[in-house]
């Protein structure tokens, strides 16, 4: 059974009820002198315990999906059978394979024309030699007749660290969240394509090209955008993409389109932080060059490098997140020809109910700046 499994939460939950009664019958006889009573005692307590914490890590993972399986928990990356997608069938490319479909969760998502597809992908970075897997959200459009042969903007859309990709379909629910605000007029059809920023797992790269490492920054900037195009129907121009995050993602976001406006017009961090994390998560980013850690530093480059173009949209809360002074600071520090916009909550933490109340109108947000001119 899954991780995210609704019946290993009901084993587990029916367990530790068990053992509560267990431990409630059972006291009276354990209740006197003797080794035998005090272990018996002890036991009964230490495995409540652990079983109780058990089922709450279970719930709280269910409501925010930090693991999506048991080999994410414990650190290990799962080996993906590879299916290879030849010629004929509309997605084949040298850097991008498919290794399944399956239907978004919205009013006739069995049908693509109506409810559009996701694709489960791998991709194999050219320049940096990367290999991730992702989530390729096609919208219903992309099927129809009135756009065939037309482009589609897209937007790249990162989770935090450790997440997973599922978590931006299960729990961020972007997929349906797009297909909700075309729907409703309120933003254009855009490819979204989705996976975790930690494309070296279980290292927390901080999408840095690290000196002798992976090179991230560079499958994000020209290798993941390369084997997209190559498989869609996408735009080449930077207003035809756009990237999107949460937590490290959100950095990575900005980071991506501070660094390479020519690749991406517009950038999102929901939640974001502005300089790289350092810890055993990351090991050595920088290998004691001062310039590349500057470089990943948002608010140095901002102060300390010619302006560039793009669009960045930042979010925060005046209570619950931590990152409200350097978000100031952020929008503070852009200047023309870049623009910066800002969504600033009363109240909300750093978890994915916040993210979920800023989603909507970030990819309004993303709408209106991609695309046709």
């Amino acid at each position: 059974m899954g991780l995210t499994s609704s019946a290993v939460l009901a084993v587990v939950e029916a367990v530790a009820v068990a053992l509560f009664a267990a431990t409630v019958g059972l006291w009276p006889r354990l209740a006197r002198p003797g080794a035998a009573a005090v272990s018996g005692r002890v036991g009964l307590l230490l495995v409540t315990q652990l079983t109780l914490f058990a089922a709450v890590g279970l719930a709280a993972n269910n409501a925010f999906l930090f693991y999506g399986s048991w080999a994410d928990l414990f650190g290990r990356q799962q080996d993906l059978g590879v299916v290879t997608e030849h010629a004929g069938n509309g997605s084949a490319s040298r850097h991008m394979t498919r290794i399944g479909t399956q239907h978004p969760d919205v009013p006739g998502g069995r049908v693509p024309s109506v409810g559009g597809r996701i694709d489960k992908v791998v991709v194999s970075g050219r320049t940096s030699g990367i290999e991730s897997p992702a989530y390729v959200y096609l919208p219903p459009e992309y099927f129809q007749g009135a756009y065939a042969g037309r482009t589609f903007p897209a937007a790249v859309v990162l989770t935090g660290y450790p997440g997973t990709a599922e978590n931006l379909l299960k729990g961020l629910r972007y997929p349906q969240t797009a297909h909700e605000r075309v729907k409703a007029g309120k933003a254009r059809p855009m490819i979204l394509v989705m996976l975790r920023p930690t494309v070296a797992p279980p290292r927390d790269t901080e999408c840095v090209d690290v000196p002798g490492g992976p090179q991230t920054e560079t499958f994000f900037a020209k290798d993941l955008p390369e084997a997209i195009g190559q498989s869609y129907r996408v735009g080449e121009r930077a207003r035809d993409w756009g990237i999107i995050g949460n937590s490290t993602g959100g950095y990575c976001a900005l980071k991506i389109g501070l660094h390479h406006p020519d690749r991406y017009a517009a950038s999102v961090g929901l939640s974001a932080y502005y300089k790289a994390a350092e810890d055993p998560t990351t090991g050595d980013l920088f290998h004691g060059k001062g310039e590349l850690r500057d470089r990943a530093d948002l608010l140095w480059t901002l102060e300390n490098r010619p302006p560039s173009g793009g669009s960045f949209l930042v979010t925060t809360s005046r209570r619950g997140e931590d990152n409200l002074g350097s978000t100031m600071e952020f929008i503070g520090k852009v200047k023309a020809p870049a623009t910066v916009s800002s969504i600033v909550l009363d109240s909300g933490g750093h978890n994915f109910t916040t993210w979920r109340r800023e989603i909507p109108p970030a990819l309004e947000w993303l709408s209106a700046r991609l695309g046709e001119d």
